[in-house]
């Protein structure tokens, strides 16, 4: 399982996650950061860390929240 970035992260981008991500799966992008599905070993610090409680757990995700995941894995993807 991997956490997710949602929506809430769009306006803020505060990146207190990046600096405190063990694996460095944490990448900026145009809207938002996105957390590497692939890599992320599930530990939790981003979420902790994250002022403006935007990051869920994979399992957690209502079917309106999955859309971050996919855009995740995209993002992902194309590098």
């Amino acid at each position: 399982m991997a956490f997710v970035i949602l929506d809430p992260c769009g306006p803020e981008k505060s990146a207190e996650c990046v600096s405190v991500c063990p694996v460095d799966c944490i990448e900026e992008g145009a809207d938002q950061f996105y957390i590497d599905p692939d890599v992320c070993i599930d530990c939790g610090a981003c979420k902790a860390v994250c002022p403006v409680d935007a990051i869920e757990e994979e399992y957690d995700l209502s079917p309106d929240q999955e859309v971050f995941l996919d855009k995740a894995e995209e993002f992902f993807a194309n590098r």
